[in-house]
């Protein structure tokens, strides 16, 4: 509350009122929104194409995404689905707020605004490059990647092929995931990598079709 002093003359005395004015209080809901949209901000400001995005969670976990550019994010989400299924996700969201959105069984590849990303109460987002032994591929490389597996779906698999396990993957072309209770870290998941590998086109492949056309149109000069 703001106390405002209002003086009133009267005659040659003045009369002081006090005047009580409610202040707008931020809800604790709304002032969660002002901190992650500052930390989305902080992220977009200083983030580079290929960077590993963390969500993490007050539970204690994290969901993983790798950035695009632009604000961008490309990560493990919420599949095409039924009304009934939208319905059914919606209320276990309800049940478990601690969550952001409850990826269950197909999921898709997606490119998304950071500032659009279902995230809980007091989650964090950041750049997070140093929490896996592993090294970034060239720029070409990740985007290789990024194109092959965007917009593909997926069975997601908490243990074994997760978020986590796509973000490293696109970014230094392996799988892994350091927040599986008693597995060891920094100890890539070979099935992950190679699932992801199969539908990422070598360079050879890519360079197959300008090849093809270069032998259509050759003409020998003698």
């Amino acid at each position: 509350m703001v106390i405002i002093y209002v003086l009133k003359r009267m005659q040659t005395s003045y009369v002081v009122k006090l005047v009580l004015k409610p202040v707008t209080a931020v809800s604790g809901r709304n002032l969660d929104r002002l901190n992650c949209h500052a930390q989305v901000e902080q992220v977009v400001s200083s983030a580079k194409f290929g960077d590993l995005i963390e969500f993490s969670y007050p539970i204690g976990y994290s969901h993983w995404g790798v950035y695009d550019g632009d604000g961008y994010v490309i990560h493990f989400a919420v599949a095409d689905e039924s009304q009934v299924m939208s319905s059914f996700r919606g209320f276990l969201q309800t049940v478990f707020p601690v969550c952001g959105d409850l990826l269950l069984g197909e999921t898709k590849i997606r490119r998304q605004l950071l500032s659009e990303v279902n995230v809980p109460k007091g989650a964090r987002v950041l750049v997070s490059n140093t929490r896996h032994n592993l090294q970034p591929s060239p720029v070409d490389e990740i985007r290789r990647r990024r194109d092959a597996l965007l917009d593909k779906e997926f069975t997601y698999k908490v243990l074994t092929f997760n978020c986590e396990h796509f973000a490293t993957f696109v970014r230094s072309g392996k799988a892994m995931c350091n927040q599986i209770p008693g597995k060891s870290k920094n100890k890539e998941c070979e099935d992950a990598t190679e699932q992801f590998s199969s539908l990422v086109p070598s360079n050879t492949e890519l360079l197959m079709p300008i090849y093809t056309l270069s032998q259509e149109y050759c003409v020998e000069f003698h």
